[in-house]
């Protein structure tokens, strides 16, 4: 497993964490995803021969927010 922290610009609420977790977190390969609201970030743990940063960005994005980096 890897360990990679995503920039997010858009996560502003409960309903966000719990929209990004949900979508990160039914990909597979994906150990843990911690969302921080106040640092922007999305924390993730995960297999990258299962699922590569770029889809985990790819999910992140399309339930509606802005990855930075």
């Amino acid at each position: 497993m890897e360990k990679i922290i995503i920039k997010v610009e858009g996560m502003s609420c409960e309903h966000c964490v719990n929209a990004v977790t949900r979508a990160v977190g039914a990909l597979p390969g994906i150990g843990a995803v911690v969302v921080d609201l106040e640092a922007g970030t999305v924390a993730v743990e995960h297999d990258p021969l299962q699922s590569p940063e770029g889809k985990i960005k790819s999910e992140i994005e399309e339930q509606g927010y802005d990855v930075v980096a």
